[in-house]
C-alpha cells in the first residue's frame, strides 16, 4: 500500500492497521476496533470516500469543493458520534465506547488523507520528500478515545518535508479543526522524534503508545524499531523512575488522596493516569503488547490481570458518562454531577445508603484496586531487577534481618512465597515489626501479603494476632502510616471485617470531607499526636488530661470504633455500641473496658452536640450532662475522642471557638462533679482570661488606664468565650472607636486558607440587632457560617461573623465589602428592612453543588432541655438569608430570642434558638406550639423548591439521556454492566446528618470548608 493509493480502492482493515509501538492496556487498538459489530453502522469509509470524490466532481471551484466535504465529513462524524453514544447508552461497555471512538476518527483520517492525496496534490511517484505518515498519539494512540477527548496526531516524515508535504498536512488540519475536533498535532521526521524524545520522557511516552493509522506505513516501521533499540532496551529502570516522579507530582498537584469530594478521573490517584503509567512501565521494561502478557512472566497473577481489566474498564464507562453528561472534556467527578452519573450508571438507594453514595464507594474501591496493582507490579519489577534508589533507604541499610524478618535493600521481607502459608500471624507481625524499628516493608513483601489475605479470616480468634493488632493501634508512635499501609493492602478489613464494611464509604454531603476509613485513620494519628506533645499548642486541655486516663488503649478503640457502623440503615451509634460488645472482647479488652469503649461509642456525639447546639450559660445543660456523664474519668475519655473526632473531618474544620466551647464545658462539668462552686470557678477563669489579655495590651504599649477600662466593659462570660488573639483584636477595635467616638465600626478580615471573611461589628446595642444584621448581610450577598457575639457593659455590641460568597468562597471583593458596608448602615439606621429587601427578591446564585442536595427540614421542641425556655431546633438545607429569615418568623410569633446558637454542616443548616414568650415564660400551649413548627416548616422550605424548580443537577444535560431500562431489562443491563465493569457490591451506608464527622477527600466545601460553625446571641431581642 501506498500513502497515494485512493481509499476507494485501499481495503486495508483497521484490524490490520493498528500494530502500535504501544497499544490500549488489555488488548491492542487494532482488535479492540475488529471486535466492534457492524462497524460501518459507525462510519462507512467506502460510501465516504465516494462521496467525497462525487462533490470533486460537482463542484465549480475550490471554494465549493471544500464546502461540500465539510458538510459531508461532519455529517459522517456527527452520525459516527450519535451512533457510539447510541451503543454506549445500551451497553454500558466503556470500552466499545473509546474503541468505537478511535475507529471513527480513524476511518475519517484515512478518508480526508486519501482524498487530500488524490484530489488536491496528487502524485505519482512521490519522493521520499513527498511521504507522509499519520501516526496517532497520546489517548487515540492508545485507542482508548473518550467521546470529547483530544485527537493528538503526529505528521511523520523521513527527512527535511516537502512542499507537497506542509500543504498536506495544512488541508487536513484546518478540515480537523473546521469539523469541531480538538487536534494536538507535531510534524517531525523520525530523528526528529528520537531526539526530542532523549531529553524529554514525555515525548517518549507519546512515542511509546504510537499507533500507525494511515499513510507511509515504512516510516512508522523504522520509527519503532530506532525506538525500541535505542530507548526500551537500554532505559528501562530511569523511564520507571521519570514516571514514578511524574505520578507523584501529579498527585500532589491533585490532593495525593483517593478520597477526595470531586475527584479527577484522569489525573487524580486512583484514576487513568496511574493505570496508564503502570501499562507504560510494563511496555518498556518487558517489551509487551497488552497486560495479559505480564502473568507468563510472573509481574501479575491471571487474577490480578482480571483486577486490571475490571479497573479499567470501569474508569472507561465512568468517563465516558461524565463527557456524555457534561458535552466536553470534563473529567472531575463535581459535586453536582454525581447524582445523575449514578443514575446513568444504574446505581439505586439502598437501605442506609443512596444510589450516589454506593456509585462513589464503588469509585474509590476502584481507585484503591489501582494503587494495589501499582504496588505488586513494582515489587514484581524490583525483585526481578534487584534495582536500588527507587524507595527510600534506612539507617539499618546494612542489617541482614529483624526479628525474623530479613532485609532486602534495608526494607524489611519475608523469607519466600510460602512464608505467611507456614505463619499467617506473620502477616500483622510484619507491620509492628516495621513500626517499631522504623523501617519500610519491600513491596514484594507488601504484594504477598494482598495475595495471602485470604488466611486472615483464621486469625481473626487468634489471641497473638488480637494482641499484635492492638499492639499497633494503640503504639507510643503514631500508627497512623502503619495502619493507612495496613488498610491499603486490604488486611485491616479483612482482619477487622466490620472495618472492611466502611472502607471507601463515603457521605453524599458538603461537610464530610474524607471516606470513613480515611477519617477513622486519621483520627487515630491526630489522638496519638496529642498524646505525644505535638498538638500541645492547638489542644492544651486535650493534652493534659489525656495523661489523667486509667486506661488509655480505651480511648484508642473507642475511637477505632466510632463510626465503624455507618451505612447500616439505623443510628450508627447504636449499632456501634453493639459491635463494640463483640469486638472488644476479641481484641483482648476485659468486661469493663468493653463497657467503657461501648458507651464512648454510643455517645460520641454527646459532647460536641451539647458544646455547639445547647446553651452553657443555662445550669440545666450542665446538669444533664453530668448526668450522661457520671465520671471524670469518662468526661477526659470523651473530650480526647471528640477533638479528635471533629479535627479528622477535614482540614478547616476546626477553629479555636470550637475550642472554646468544649473547654467551656469541660470546666463546667468537672466543677459540677467535684462539688466544686460553680461561680467561683468560673470567675476564677475568667480571671485568668483578664490577666492573659492585660499581658498581651501592656506588651502592645497600652497604659494601665486603658488596660482597665477595657476589662471592665466585659462580662466573664465574654473572656470565657473567645481565644486571645481574638481578645487582643477586639480591645484595639474598641479602643479605636471609643477614640473616635464612632457609633458604627466595622472591620474585615479575610482568611484565604479557610475561605471566610472575618467581619467584626462594633455599635450600639438595640432590640433587633442579630436580624437587622444578619438581614443585612443577606441582602449584600454574605452567607454566615460562623458567628460570636457579645453585649459589653456599656451597652455596646462587639459581634464577630464569618462570612462568604454565593459560591462559598471569602467575601473579599472590595466593591462587595463596600456595599455591605453600606447594607448594615442603613439597616441599622432603619433606612432599609431586610425582610423586604429580601421578599421583593430572590437570592440565586448559591453554590450549585448544594442544590443538588436533598435536606428534609425539620423543627423540633424541646421544653426539657432548659428550665427557663423554650428550645427550638430547626434542620433543613442552607441558603442566603436564612437566618434573618427564622429569626424574623420567631419575632413574628410574638417569641423573644434570648440565645441562637447557628451550626452549619456543608449544606445543612442546624439553628437552636432558646425563646420565651411575651410574658417571659416558656411556650406551652399547644396550639403556639403548632403554629411555631408550622411556620418555621415554611420559611425552612426553599422557595424554588416550592415554585416546582427542578432539585437535580446544576449541569444542564444537553444531550440525548439514556433511557433506563426497568423490570427485567434493567436486572439484565445491571447484570451486564457488573459483568464488563467488575462492579463491587458496595456496602451500605447511613447519612448521619447531625453529625460532624467524617465523609470524603478533597476540595473545600460551600461553608468555610465544611466546617460546623456556632453563633451564640445572647438577651437580645430581634425585629
Amino acid at each position: 500500500m501506498t500513502s497515494e493509493r485512493p481509499a476507494a480502492r485501499t481495503r486495508a482493515t483497521p484490524a490490520a492497521s493498528g500494530s502500535a509501538l504501544g497499544t490500549a492496556p488489555g488488548k491492542s487498538s487494532g482488535a479492540a476496533q475488529g471486535q466492534l459489530p457492524n462497524r460501518r453502522r459507525i462510519i462507512n469509509r467506502l460510501a465516504l470516500t465516494q462521496a467525497l470524490d462525487a462533490a470533486v466532481e460537482s463542484a465549480a471551484s475550490a471554494d465549493a469543493r471544500r464546502t461540500a466535504w465539510l458538510g459531508i465529513l461532519k455529517d459522517a462524524l456527527s452520525a459516527g458520534r450519535g451512533e457510539v453514544e447510541r451503543r454506549f447508552f445500551e451497553d454500558q461497555d466503556g470500552a466499545a465506547a473509546v474503541a468505537g471512538n478511535c475507529f471513527l476518527i480513524d476511518q475519517l483520517l484515512r478518508v480526508l488523507y486519501d482524498a487530500t492525496a488524490q484530489h488536491l496534490y496528487p502524485a505519482a511517484n512521490p519522493t521520499e520528500a513527498e511521504k507522509i505518515c499519520l501516526v496517532a498519539v497520546g489517548g487515540y494512540g492508545r485507542g482508548e478515545l473518550a467521546p470529547y477527548s483530544d485527537v493528538d496526531i503526529l505528521f511523520l516524515h523521513h527527512y527535511k518535508p516537502s512542499a507537497r508535504i506542509e500543504q498536506m498536512v495544512e488541508e487536513i488540519l484546518y478540515m480537523l479543526w473546521d469539523l469541531g475536533l480538538t487536534v494536538g498535532q507535531s510534524t517531525r521526521s523520525i530523528d526528529e522524534c528520537l531526539r526530542q524524545a532523549k531529553s524529554d520522557w514525555t515525548i517518549a511516552t507519546a512515542l511509546l503508545e504510537a499507533r500507525y493509522v494511515w499513510g507511509e506505513k515504512g516510516f512508522f516501521g523504522e520509527l519503532k524499531r530506532r525506538f525500541r533499540r535505542q530507548f526500551m532496551e537500554t532505559s528501562g529502570p530511569d523511564f520507571l523512575d521519570a514516571k514514578l516522579t511524574e505520578r507523584d507530582e501529579r498527585h500532589a498537584r491533585l490532593g495525593d488522596s483517593r478520597y477526595v469530594m470531586e475527584p479527577n478521573i484522569k489525573d487524580g490517584k486512583g484514576g487513568l493516569r496511574d493505570l496508564h503509567t503502570l501499562f507504560w512501565a510494563a511496555k518498556f521494561l518487558y517489551k509487551t503488547e497488552t497486560i495479559e502478557e505480564l502473568a507468563p512472566l510472573g509481574v501479575l497473577t491471571s487474577a490480578e490481570i482480571e483486577r486490571f481489566r475490571k479497573a479499567q474498564q470501569f474508569l472507561w464507562t465512568l468517563r465516558c458518562h461524565l463527557h456524555y453528561l457534561a458535552r466536553r472534556a470534563e473529567e472531575r467527578l463535581t459535586f453536582d454531577v454525581q447524582p445523575e452519573l449514578a443514575r446513568r450508571m444504574l446505581y439505586t438507594d439502598h437501605a442506609g445508603a443512596s444510589g450516589v453514595e454506593r456509585f462513589m464507594k464503588h469509585y474509590f474501591l476502584i481507585a484503591k484496586e489501582v494503587g494495589d496493582l501499582t504496588r505488586i507490579f513494582l515489587a514484581a519489577f524490583e525483585a526481578q531487577h534487584k534495582r536500588r534508589g527507587l524507595f527510600r533507604l534506612p539507617a539499618n541499610l546494612f542489617k541482614r534481618e529483624i526479628e525474623g524478618f530479613p532485609l532486602e535493600s534495608g526494607r524489611l521481607s519475608i523469607t519466600g512465597r510460602q512464608h505467611f502459608a507456614e505463619r499467617p500471624v506473620d502477616m500483622l507481625r510484619l507491620f509492628l515489626v516495621a513500626h517499631e524499628h522504623d523501617v519500610a516493608i519491600h513491596p514484594d513483601a507488601l504484594a504477598q501479603v494482598t495475595r495471602s489475605l485470604r488466611r486472615v479470616a483464621k486469625l481473626r480468634d487468634d489471641p497473638e494476632a488480637n494482641r499484635i493488632f492492638l499492639d499497633i493501634l494503640a503504639h507510643r508512635r503514631d500508627p497512623e502510616a502503619t495502619l493507612r499501609l495496613m488498610n491499603e493492602c486490604d488486611l485491616f478489613g479483612k482482619f477487622l471485617p466490620d472495618f472492611g464494611r466502611v472502607v471507601a464509604q463515603m457521605q453524599y454531603d458538603m461537610y464530610h470531607v474524607y471516606t470513613t476509613d480515611e477519617h477513622t485513620i486519621r483520627a487515630i494519628g491526630i489522638l496519638n499526636r496529642i498524646e505525644n506533645g505535638v498538638l500541645k499548642e492547638d489542644h492544651p486541655l486535650s493534652s493534659e488530661v489525656i495523661h489523667q486516663l486509667s486506661a488509655r488503649r480505651v480511648l484508642y478503640v473507642a475511637l477505632l470504633l466510632h463510626d465503624i457502623a455507618k451505612g447500616r440503615g439505623g443510628d450508627h451509634s447504636e449499632l456501634g455500641a453493639k459491635v463494640a460488645k463483640r469486638v472488644c472482647p476479641r481484641l483482648g479488652l476485659d468486661a469493663a473496658e468493653t463497657e467503657t469503649v461501648a458507651w464512648l461509642v454510643l455517645h460520641h456525639l454527646a459532647m460536641s452536640m451539647t458544646a455547639f447546639k445547647r446553651d452553657l450559660e443555662d445550669p440545666k445543660t450542665v446538669r444533664d450532662f453530668v448526668d450522661l456523664v457520671k465520671s471524670p474519668e469518662r468526661l477526659r475519655l470523651l473530650l480526647c475522642l471528640t477533638v479528635c473526632d471533629i479535627r479528622a473531618v477535614g482540614p478547616s474544620v476546626w477553629n479555636n471557638w470550637k475550642a472554646t466551647l468544649l473547654r467551656e464545658l469541660y470546666y463546667r462539668v468537672e466543677e459540677m462533679m467535684t462539688g466544686s462552686s460553680y461561680q467561683e470557678g468560673r470567675r476564677k477563669r475568667a480571671g485568668v482570661a483578664r490577666a492573659k489579655l492585660a499581658d498581651a495590651l501592656e506588651e502592645a504599649g497600652w497604659p494601665q488606664a486603658d488596660i482597665e477600662s477595657h476589662l471592665d466593659r466585659g462580662p466573664d462570660s465574654y473572656f470565657l468565650s473567645l481565644d486571645p488573639d481574638t481578645l487582643v483584636r477586639h480591645a484595639r477595635i474598641v479602643r479605636d472607636a471609643v477614640g473616635r467616638d464612632a457609633e458604627l465600626t466595622l472591620e474585615t478580615r479575610v482568611d484565604e486558607d479557610r475561605a471566610v471573611t472575618e467581619l467584626t461589628i462594633y455599635c450600639v446595642d438595640h432590640p433587633g440587632l442579630f436580624s437587622r444584621l444578619t438581614g443585612a448581610m443577606a441582602v449584600a450577598g454574605a452567607s454566615v457560617v460562623d458567628a460570636k457575639i457579645a453585649t459589653l457593659t456599656n451597652g455596646m455590641a462587639l459581634d464577630t461573623f464569618l462570612i462568604q460568597d454565593a459560591e462559598g468562597g471569602a467575601f473579599s471583593r472590595p466593591d462587595r465589602l463596600a456595599k455591605l458596608s453600606v447594607h448594615v448602615d442603613r439597616a441599622l439606621s432603619g433606612k432599609m428592612k431586610p425582610v423586604e429587601e429580601l421578599r421583593n427578591r430572590t437570592i440565586r446564585g448559591f453554590a450549585k453543588r448544594a442544590r443538588v442536595l436533598s435536606v428534609p427540614p425539620r423543627v423540633i421542641v424541646d421544653n426539657k432541655a432548659s428550665n427557663t425556655h423554650t428550645v427550638v431546633e430547626v434542620n433543613g438545607r442552607d441558603r442566603p438569608g436564612l437566618l434573618h429569615r427564622l429569626a424574623y418568623a420567631l419575632t413574628g410569633l410574638g417569641l423573644q430570642i434570648s440565645t441562637a446558637k447557628i451550626s452549619t454542616y456543608g449544606e445543612q443548616v442546624v439553628d437552636v434558638f432558646y425563646v420565651k414568650d411575651v410574658f417571659g415564660m416558656k411556650v406551652d400551649h399547644r396550639g403556639k406550639l403548632e403554629s411555631l413548627r408550622t411556620t418555621l416548616m415554611g420559611v425552612l422550605i426553599d422557595p424554588e423548591e416550592k415554585d416546582g424548580a427542578p432539585s437535580g443537577p446544576a449541569t444542564p444535560i444537553t444531550g440525548r439521556a439514556p433511557k433506563l431500562a426497568t423490570g427485567k431489562a434493567r436486572r439484565s443491563a445491571s447484570k451486564a454492566r457488573a459483568a464488563k465493569a467488575g462492579a463491587a457490591a458496595p456496602a451500605a451506608k447511613n447519612s448521619d446528618s447531625a453529625s460532624p464527622k467524617t465523609g470524603k477527600a478533597g476540595r473545600a466545601p460551600a461553608k468555610a470548608a465544611g466546617a460546623k460553625k456556632t453563633a451564640t446571641k445572647r438577651a437580645r431581642r430581634t425585629d
